[in-house]
C-alpha cells in the first residue's frame, strides 16, 4: 500500500448536480443532465446534495456516489467528433465533478481522495449506457468511450463534507498501484479477465461490490469449465 499527502496536482473545476428530467425520443427519464452551481455541496454516503438519479438499478447507490471526469478528454471528443465540437464542455458527460489536473492514468481503484471536506474513495471506471447516445443524438459515442477509455471514475463517499469549485483533488492514499482506471478500464473493454486477474480484483481494496461479485462468478465459472 502506498500512503502521500499528495501524489499529483489537481483540483475540482466545478460541482454539477442535476435533477431527473425526460431525453431523448422517445424519451427516457434521467438525471444526466447536470448544471453548476456556484457554492459548496454536501457530499453525503449516496451523492451529492440535490443531484438525482432516474434508474437507481444500475445508477446512483453507495458505489456511485459521486462521477468524476476528465477536463482533458473534452478536447479529444471535439477532435473525435467535430459535429458536436462545441457540445464538449464541462459537465456534458453527466459528471458531478469535472476534474482538472488528472485523467484515467493517474487514478486508480481505492484512490482515496481529498476532495475539499470530504474523503471519496475511486470505485470503477463508467461503463457508459444508452442515455450517453440519447444526449448527443450519436450512438457512436457509446462504442466511442469504451474503446478509448476515456470514461472517468466512479466514487464513494467515506467521510461526507463540503465540495466546491477550485477545492484540491488529493490522492491521500493508494492500496493499488497497478491498477490505474485505465488499465481497468482496457481489460473490460477487452474482455480480457483471466482467472489470475479476477483473483486479484477480489482482494482488491475499494472496488465496487458489483464488480467483486462479478469477478467471484466469473472465476467460480473458469474453474468449473477448467475442471
Amino acid at each position: 500500500m502506498i500512503a502521500s499527502p499528495n501524489l499529483g496536482a489537481a483540483h475540482i473545476a466545478a460541482v454539477h448536480v442535476g435533477k431527473i428530467a425526460s431525453l431523448g425520443n422517445p424519451p427516457a427519464r434521467s438525471g444526466y443532465i447536470k448544471h453548476a452551481v456556484g457554492h459548496p455541496v454536501m457530499a453525503q454516503a449516496l451523492g451529492l446534495a440535490g443531484d438525482e438519479q432516474a434508474d437507481l438499478a444500475v445508477h446512483g447507490g453507495v458505489d456511485k456516489a459521486v462521477y468524476g471526469y476528465p477536463l482533458s478528454r473534452y478536447p479529444d471528443w471535439a477532435a473525435a467528433f467535430p459535429r458536436l465540437a462545441d457540445r464538449f464542455v464541462a459537465g456534458s458527460m453527466g459528471e458531478n465533478l469535472p476534474i482538472a489536473g488528472v485523467d484515467e492514468t493517474g487514478i486508480h481503484i481505492g484512490d482515496r481522495i481529498r476532495a475539499g471536506g470530504a474523503l471519496l474513495q475511486v470505485t470503477q471506471p463508467r461503463q457508459p449506457c444508452f442515455k450517453l447516445g440519447l444526449v448527443f443524438d450519436e450512438p457512436r459515442l457509446i462504442r466511442a468511450m469504451i474503446r478509448s477509455g476515456h470514461c472517468g471514475w466512479y466514487y464513494r463517499v467515506l467521510e461526507p463534507g463540503a465540495i466546491g469549485a477550485g477545492d484540491e483533488h488529493v490522492v491521500v492514499e493508494r492500496p493499488n498501484p497497478a491498477w490505474p482506471i485505465s488499465r481497468f478500464a482496457g481489460l473490460i473493454a477487452a474482455r480480457a479477465l483471466g482467472s489470475d486477474l479476477l483473483s486479484e480484483m477480489l482482494a482488491m481494496e475499494g472496488l465496487a461490490q458489483t464488480w467483486q461479485v462479478k469477478a467471484l462468478r466469473q472465476l467460480a465459472l473458469v474453474r468449473h469449465v477448467a475442471s
